[in-house]
C-alpha cells in the first residue's frame, strides 16, 4: 500500500519544467517610485538588472536544494546578489533579541521534542528542513525550520511556493504551520546572528536577483522571525506590497516599534490569519 507521502507525490506530479521558467519571472516587477536622477544614472541601473536577471536565468533549479538536504552556499545565483549597504542592527536590539530567542528555545524544547518525534513517525525524512536565505547586506545564510513537506517538494507541484489545500504538507506539517510552530528553529538563527527577532522575512537568492534597486533597501537589515509586514497580513498580501511595509519598516525601525511588534505578534498566531495565499504567484504571475 502506498504511504500518506507517496500518494501526495502521485497527485502532485512532477514539478513541469515551465513552471521554474515562469517563477524565475515573478520578482520582475515595476517599481512605483522609479529610480530617479540622471539619464545616464538610469541607464546603468537597467544594464544591472539585466545582467543580474541574466545570472538568475543561468542559475535556474540549481539555486534551490531539495527539501531537508544541506545545499551549498556558494552559487551562479547567490553569486549574483549585490552587496548592500546596511544600517546598525544596535546594541540594545542585539541584547533582545538573544535573550528572547534563549528564553524561547527553552521554553519550547518539550514542544519540539514532541514535533520531532511526530515528524519522524509520520513522515519519511530528517526533522528539519534547511534552505538557503538571503539575509543582511545580501549575504546567504542557511535558515532551519523543522520540515512540514514530503521530500524533495520544491521540485513538485508549484515548487517554492505553497497553497493551503497543497497536497505536499503532510498531517503533521499542516498543525506546525498552522501555530507557526515550524519557525521556531528559527531561533537557532538569532542565536546565530544570521537574523533578528523583529526585520523583514528572509527570501530565497532567486527572489532576491528580481529586486530593483529600491527593493534592495530590504536588505539593509537583518531578516526577522517576524516583522511589519507579517502582522500587516502576512502571505495574503501580494509580493509587491509586503516589499513596500518591509521597506517602511527599514526607515523606521526602533527599539519601542519592535516590541510593538513582537506584541502584535501573538495576536496573528492566535487567528492563523494570512498563512496561504489564494493568489498562487502571490501578485507576480500571469493572471
Amino acid at each position: 500500500m502506498a504511504t500518506r507521502d507517496e500518494a501526495a507525490r502521485e497527485l502532485v506530479g512532477a514539478r513541469p519544467t515551465d513552471v521554474l521558467a515562469r517563477g524565475e519571472e515573478l520578482m520582475e516587477i515595476e517599481d512605483p517610485h522609479g529610480t530617479g536622477g540622471n539619464g545616464s544614472a538610469s541607464t546603468g541601473a537597467a544594464q544591472a538588472n539585466a545582467d543580474t536577471r541574466a545570472a538568475a536565468d543561468r542559475a535556474g533549479a540549481a539555486a534551490k536544494g531539495p527539501e531537508g538536504g544541506a545545499a551549498s552556499m556558494a552559487s551562479p545565483i547567490t553569486e549574483a546578489i549585490p552587496p548592500v549597504p546596511t544600517v546598525a542592527h544596535g546594541r540594545a536590539t542585539r541584547l533582545l533579541d538573544v535573550t528572547l530567542a534563549s528564553l524561547a528555545l527553552v521554553m519550547a524544547a518539550p514542544l519540539l521534542a514532541v514535533a520531532a518525534i511526530a515528524i519522524k513517525l509520520t513522515s519519511p525524512g530528517p526533522v528539519f528542513y534547511r534552505q538557503r536565505r538571503v539575509g543582511r547586506g545580501g549575504r546567504v545564510f542557511e535558515l532551519l525550520k523543522l520540515r512540514t513537506m514530503v521530500v524533495g517538494a520544491e521540485h513538485l507541484g508549484a515548487g517554492i511556493y505553497v497553497t493551503a489545500d497543497d497536497p505536499r504538507i503532510t498531517p503533521v506539517g499542516r498543525w506546525l504551520r498552522r501555530w507557526s510552530i515550524d519557525e521556531l528553529p528559527n531561533l537557532v538563527n538569532v542565536i546565530r546572528g544570521e537574523m533578528a527577532i523583529v526585520g523583514p522575512r528572509p527570501t530565497v537568492p532567486a527572489q532576491v536577483v528580481r529586486y530593483t534597486e529600491r527593493q534592495l533597501r530590504r536588505l539593509a537589515v537583518k531578516p526577522g522571525i517576524t516583522g511589519w509586514a507579517q502582522i500587516h497580513g502576512r502571505t495574503e498580501l501580494p509580493w509587491p506590497e509586503r516589499i513596500e511595509l518591509d521597506l517602511w519598516y527599514v526607515e523606521h525601525r526602533s527599539l519601542l516599534l519592535d516590541l510593538k511588534i513582537i506584541l502584535r505578534t501573538f495576536g496573528l498566531l492566535v487567528t492563523g490569519r494570512g498563512l496561504y495565499s489564494g493568489d498562487l504567484h502571490q501578485g507576480f504571475g500571469p493572471e
